[in-house]
């Protein structure tokens, strides 16, 4: 692990456990949406450090802080299995090819249903902040830019982190540091 990698994870808990984070202060009135971005190859260590170190860490804080995850990915297979759609797209994969795959899910895994399956599966009021996961491993079936856009109405005023495997510079999302999304620049970049 980098030393700067290991400095950036460093500073995440206090980051997140901050009355300003929490609060949206400091953001000139601009919503709580932010992006902690990571080289791709250290997904694992990433990965580790939230389900090891920063999901107790924030359970430890007092008062006792309440994060919502969402895998992505986990998310999507989901949504596809209560429709009964999971293995009718893997047929299609396997007979016509991942372009066709893609193309028979763009209308069941549009981000706005997304976001409000999200919203429906977690109680907001209960919740300190919403961690998004699983970035890399739901590309191509979603676009992280689309679905930052779609939670804005109905995230109100809970923070949103998102764990991105590549670069945000404030204005792009650029997946696997080669990827290029649309500009999206209503996020602020974590731990810098």
């Amino acid at each position: 692990m980098s030393d700067k990698f290991r400095e950036r994870l460093n500073r995440l808990l206090p980051q997140l456990s901050s009355a300003d984070f929490l609060a949206n202060r400091g953001l000139g009135n601009e919503i709580g949406f932010w992006v902690f971005d990571y080289l791709p190859e250290q997904e694992l260590e990433m990965r580790g450090f939230i389900t090891d170190i920063l999901l107790p860490g924030l359970a430890r804080q007092q008062p006792v802080l309440r994060p919502a995850v969402v895998n992505l990915f986990e998310l999507i297979v989901d949504l596809l299995e209560d429709r009964k759609l999971y293995d009718r797209v893997l047929a299609i994969q396997a007979d016509k090819g991942n372009d066709a795959a893609l193309a028979a899910l763009r209308p069941v895994l549009k981000e706005d249903k997304l976001a409000q399956r999200i919203a429906s599966k977690i109680d907001f009021d209960q919740r300190d902040m919403l961690l998004l996961t699983g970035v890399g491993a739901a590309y191509p079936m979603l676009r992280s830019h689309t679905l930052l856009t779609a939670l804005q109405p109905i995230m109100n005023h809970t923070p949103v982190v998102m764990f991105y495997p590549g670069r945000y510079d404030g204005f792009s999302l650029r997946l696997f540091n080669t990827l290029a999304d649309d500009h999206y620049y209503r996020a602020f970049r974590l731990a810098e």
